[in-house]
């Protein structure tokens, strides 16, 4: 984790799809790109920004993010998301994240992951599951 210093970052840039609006994930009734979608696209790019720097059998998990969606994007605009590590307290990460369409910022986010194990993580989550069959 030595690498893991404030300054990593990544983007990522898709073109809004009607699977991508508030319509279609039911968080609104209107054609736009949708908060939940941002959130997922603003998620990736920070996931993204740490392709490389994890040590052998980690990974990361999302634990908070503090979102504003300021600006409605039609379908067929592209969107570009870009995350840039700000801080890194042992295992917690905080990324500063900001969404822009082709014409303005959309919204911006600061989201909070965390470095876990990623063999021990999902045998747990496997284990949670078994309990409730």
């Amino acid at each position: 984790m030595s690498d893991l210093t404030p300054g990593l970052s990544a983007e990522i840039e898709i073109t809004v799809r009607p699977a991508d609006t508030a319509e279609y994930w039911g968080s609104g009734l209107v054609p736009v790109y949708a908060t939940p979608a941002m959130v997922g696209l603003m998620e990736h790019a920070a996931v993204q920004a740490l392709a490389g720097h994890l040590s052998e059998g980690q990974t990361t998990v999302g634990g908070h993010i503090d979102v504003h969606h300021t600006a409605p994007t039609p379908v067929g605009m592209k969107v570009r998301a870009v995350a840039r590590l700000v801080e890194v307290q042992d295992r917690q990460l905080t990324f500063h994240i900001e969404a822009r369409d082709e014409v303005e910022i959309v919204g911006q986010a600061i989201h909070d992951r965390f470095i876990v194990d990623e063999s021990r993580f999902t045998a747990r989550a496997a284990a949670k599951g078994r309990e409730t069959s």
